[in-house]
């Protein structure tokens, strides 16, 4: 890791650096995603399963393309009966955290003859991605699907690649079904994202496409986004921990290679007001790389994006942690709740030293789906928002709209827009 005293020229390098992870920086990627979804979109179910056997090596057809009720059944009785129960309990805490999310319309009215309100309904058809390469998320798979079940989305679709058996990892089919979903395709990559947001024969047309992916998956949202609605464009993991003299090094090492096993481009950074702590974090990172599992991706990641800044009061530090607007927040200070005060920009914010980042990851009940490379400032964590739409109603009653109609001719006019103005007059003519 490198390891800073805190000023505005090596954080805006840091900043600098994070940002080289977006999405937008793999031009090279970008026409053949264009190419895949262009060819989906044209050639539809014929174009997918040549895909599917360049890339998954599995023949798919339209009789085998979707998983079957006896596959979800068989997965959620193969694996570890305890992990079952677990990924259950988790999916009980996400659905009541979420439950807390949901609001209602609204309709306000007047005595002289205004109603005004908002319709907030449900996004009917919702896709949602699964990646299943190298390794599975069922983690993933709740957190994904869990909001729009609140929500009330009358069909979740879900895509997931599947192995040269057309075999689907067992634990993202016993994830899905514990959420009660059933319509899953075995399906990858972009052009699984272009078969959902274009609609094929065999896979329908959705209105709105979640779910992390690769480099691929990421570019097809952002190539079909605007002929579908999509959750985020998500870039790699990254966790940031605020931490002063009090913290357990130890703690804090741990939990900075809890995101750095990622992937390479991870990012894992400590901001801290003590050099005595800064200094004890890296001994203990060094004692876990030694038998870290994935040690070549940890070193890696923490060798191209790993930081320690240190500050020299908690206002600096904290001034630093709002302009990076991690994905994931730390804070490990004597009393966390008035740190987290000061704090404006965090995808979600873990207060105390026990309550690590993996809580979030799997069971606390937050989504953990969160924005990365700096969108903490403007985007927030999946949510029940995310999968409903909201309508506005406007209905004024005759007397209602003669008290106003000239200041609506009046503004009309001035914008030049004479059909709208007339629009309001014939009404008293």
């Amino acid at each position: 890791m490198k390891k800073y005293i805190l000023n505005d020229e090596n954080k805006n390098n840091i900043l600098n650096d994070l940002l080289k992870r977006s999405t937008s920086n793999y031009p090279e990627y970008e026409k053949k995603v264009a190419d895949i979804c262009e060819n989906i979109k044209e050639n539809k179910d014929s174009a997918l399963f040549e895909y599917t056997l360049k890339y998954d090596k599995y023949a798919l057809n339209a009789d085998n393309i979707r998983v079957t009720e006896e596959e979800i059944e068989t997965a959620c009785k193969s694996i570890d009966p305890e992990l079952f129960d677990i990924m259950q309990e988790a999916f009980e805490n996400i659905k009541d955290y979420h439950k807390k999310q949901l609001r209602n319309s609204f309709f306000d009215t007047t005595e002289e003859g205004v109603f005004l309100g908002q319709r907030i309904l449900p996004i009917e058809t919702v896709g949602v991605y699964v990646p299943g390469g190298k390794a599975a998320y069922p983690s993933s798979t709740l957190m994904n699907i869990v909001p729009a079940l609140v929500a009330g989305c009358k069909r979740i679709v879900m895509a997931t690649p599947c192995n040269a058996e057309g075999k689907v990892s067992p634990t993202t089919l016993a994830a899905a079904g514990i959420c009660g979903i059933n319509e899953i395709y075995k399906i990858g990559g972009a052009q699984a994202i272009a078969a959902m947001a274009y609609g094929t024969q065999s896979v329908p047309k959705v209105s709105k496409i979640v779910g992390p992916g690769n480099i691929f998956v990421a570019l097809a949202k952002r190539y079909v986004y605007g002929h579908v609605s999509i959750d985020s464009i998500a870039g790699p993991s990254e966790i940031l921990v605020l931490a002063d003299e009090t913290a357990n090094p130890k703690f804090v090492a741990a939990d900075l290679m809890s995101q750095c096993e990622h992937d390479e481009m991870a990012s894992g950074i400590l901001i801290t007001t003590s050099e005595e702590l800064a200094s004890n974090v890296e001994k203990y990172i060094d004692e876990f790389l030694e038998t870290a599992p994935r040690k070549e991706i940890l070193e890696k990641s923490l060798e191209q994006f790993g930081f320690i800044l240190i500050a020299k009061d908690m206002k600096e530090a904290v001034d630093a942690v709002n302009d990076i607007a991690s994905e994931h927040l730390e804070i490990l200070t004597k009393n966390p709740i008035e740190t987290m005060g000061m704090v404006k920009n965090a995808g979600a914010i873990f207060l105390g030293e026990y309550s690590s980042e993996p809580l979030g990851d799997y069971f606390a009940g937050p989504n953990h789906v969160l924005p990365t490379n700096g969108t903490a400032k403007f985007f927030s964590p999946l949510s029940v928002d995310d999968f409903i739409k909201k309508s506005s109603v406007i209905c004024f009653s005759k007397e209602a709209l003669e008290k106003r109609h000239l200041k609506i001719e009046k503004f009309a006019k001035s914008e030049g827009l004479y059909a709208h103005s007339k629009s309001i007059e014939v009404r008293f003519e």
